[in-house]
């Protein structure tokens, strides 16, 4: 057995990922007749069969000109692949249970196209590209994204059946690409845990949403929407709006205060619920892990930094 896995790590290159770029040579490029192909063979053979026994001139051109057709075809598919260039390009984080899309970079030096050629990965449908000829194409392919954490997809298959479906010619890539997946949010979870802050809240020298009452320097946590544009125009620092108010709120999103029945991908579930509402409430909100605080701040960066956390707790990684 484990020869039997050794010999086929070395007939496919199944060596994990690759330096980019990723060059199909001529090694690299298995082919072999379709179903249409071998059909097409045993009808051939049995016209030569009948061109031999009625000893017909024309039965035997017309055998050899669809056999020299069939050649022709088996090199016109197996062109059709060889000395692409596969680079990585990025793939956005998604939640769990939905479906990631790896982008990678075709290159196609030669000065002709190249027609209908499928890329996949083992456990999801093909995507169809045409290339153009001399150009990088940027090319998108789905798989599915079911645990949280980093998702290496594996190996793309590229094939093709270019020109008539009667040989099929095919090759393996593994770019070394990955994606983030957060956990899967909570569909019904209890609302924010939100405490208010300002005078109302009496936490002194809060911050509101009301009245103006100066600037102060700009924190990458900081939303876009209280950036002071007007000094940016004048060519001063980056500077953030404070408002006055008692009606402001904060949440924390602890780990800790969560009920203890729920086990560790619910906690992670509804913490990311969690995240998501207070971003889309646009308040202020820190994040509590077991081990890992992640101080009050908005923004998309703080945003993106949360939901790392809660993807990557517990050193989760595909």
């Amino acid at each position: 057995m484990r020869a039997a896995a050794s010999f086929k790590r070395w007939l496919f290159r199944l060596y994990g990922p690759e330096p980019a770029p990723i060059v199909l040579t001529q090694r690299r490029i298995f082919v072999l007749p379709t179903r249409a192909g071998l059909a097409f063979a045993a009808t051939l053979g049995f016209m030569l069969i009948g061109a031999i026994n009625y000893n017909l001139s024309l039965g035997y051109a017309l055998v050899f000109l669809l056999t020299g057709l069939g050649l022709v075809t088996l090199l016109h598919t197996f062109r059709n692949l060889v000395q692409l260039e596969i680079s990585p390009g990025r793939a956005d984080p998604v939640f769990a249970g939905e479906t990631a899309l790896f982008t990678v970079l075709i290159n196609n030096r030669r000065s002709s196209d190249r027609c209908a050629v499928h890329l996949h990965f083992s456990d999801a449908p093909a995507v169809i590209a045409d290339l153009a000829a001399d150009s990088t194409s940027p090319i998108g392919i789905p798989s599915p994204a079911a645990r949280r954490g980093w998702l290496r997809p594996g190996r793309i298959t590229l094939e093709s059946r270019y020109p008539l479906v009667l040989v099929r010619a095919w090759s393996y890539a593994e770019p070394d690409i990955r994606c983030l997946v957060y956990p899967a949010p909570e569909s019904s979870a209890p609302p924010l845990p939100l405490a208010a802050c300002g005078a109302a809240g009496g936490a002194p020298g809060g911050s509101g949403l009301e009245d103006f009452s100066g600037l102060r320097s700009h924190t990458p946590s900081d939303s876009p929407k209280h950036i002071a544009w007007k000094a940016v125009a004048r060519e001063q620092p980056l500077l953030t709006k404070q408002f006055t108010g008692t009606n402001q709120a904060e949440a924390w999103l602890d780990w800790g205060a969560l009920p203890p029945g729920l086990d560790v991908e619910a906690r992670l579930s509804r913490l990311t619920r969690w995240v998501l509402d207070a971003k889309s409430a646009g308040i202020s909100y820190g994040l509590r892990l077991p081990g890992l605080e992640i101080p009050l701040g908005t923004g998309e960066r703080h945003h993106e930094t949360c939901l790392k956390a809660l993807a990557l707790h517990g050193g989760k990684e595909s």
